[in-house]
């Protein structure tokens, strides 16, 4: 029997990257799993690789920053399989990255509101299908935000992780009462496509740069970034009974890059 047999996974941002590697984990260990994406067609592929190797997936197409679109996206879950038992709050952009005194107010209202605001309203609509017999959430951050600021530019993009590591563990003192855990994921470089959601303005970049020398590389555990598959066997953990004790927690996976 495996970990997560008879347990229903609400991921957002399941296409690619990091969602997909653990979409593809936790239904590998029996969960069934909803695949969240602004798009339906992009989840189609990972919804056709779960269920060529015998697992059940099901997409739902939703903005995260949308309350009644994320709400609607929870009833069709339930509405298929009953309950909702592990979350995984993924979904994020980098946005443009620009100095401060450069970004448009817009732009840093996009970041914010797609990693902040469609993190707290992914948790928000879980919490009354969770509340009546626990689960766990695990809300994707970042190194960026928490343990290193040298990324200049990315002011938006830091303050909406540092916020969501701060989201996470009021929800992890708040939702205990009803056991769910609540815990944040802190990854380094990993090998995904969010570049494609990343609008660096290279010229006003230039004069906040600031000449550090670093030692040669960044990832000292490895000689390349991070695999999606490594991170989705972090989110498998904390999904499962094995991380029964820990809440409220943010787990560093970076190969020690942020210790640089």
């Amino acid at each position: 029997m495996s970990q997560l047999d008879g347990k229903v996974a609400f991921i957002t941002g399941a296409s690619s990257g990091i969602g997909r590697a653990a979409a593809i984990k936790l239904a590998q260990e029996g969960a069934k799993v909803a695949l969240i994406d602004v798009k339906e067609e992009n989840a189609r592929d990972v919804k056709e690789s779960i269920e060529e190797s015998g697992g059940s997936a099901l997409i739902v197409e939703c903005d995260i920053a949308k309350p009644k679109e994320m709400e609607q996206s929870y009833q069709k879950v339930v509405d298929a399989w009953g309950k909702v038992d592990i979350v995984f709050a993924n979904a994020g952009i980098n946005g443009v990255i620009a100095p401060i005194e450069d970004l448009a107010p817009e732009d840093w209202d996009e970041t914010i509101n797609t990693n902040l605001k469609g993190t707290f309203l992914t948790v928000k609509y879980a919490i009354p299908y969770m509340k009546k017999h626990g689960g766990s959430i695990i809300i994707t951050s970042s190194i960026n935000g928490n343990r290193i600021y040298k990324n200049f530019g990315m002011s938006a993009y830091s303050t909406s992780k540092i916020g969501q590591t701060g989201f996470g563990k009021m929800a992890a003192l708040e939702l205990a009462q009803y056991k769910i855990k609540v815990n944040i994921i802190c990854p380094g470089a990993i090998e995904t496509n969010i570049g494609k959601n990343t609008f660096p303005q290279e010229d006003e970049l230039e004069k906040i740069k600031i000449p550090v020398e670093y030692p040669e590389g960044n990832q000292p555990l490895e000689e390349h970034a991070g695999k999606p598959e490594q991170v989705a066997d972090l989110v498998f953990f904390l999904a499962s009974d094995l991380s029964s004790h820990i809440t409220g927690t943010e787990v560093y996976i970076d190969g020690a890059e942020s210790l640089l």
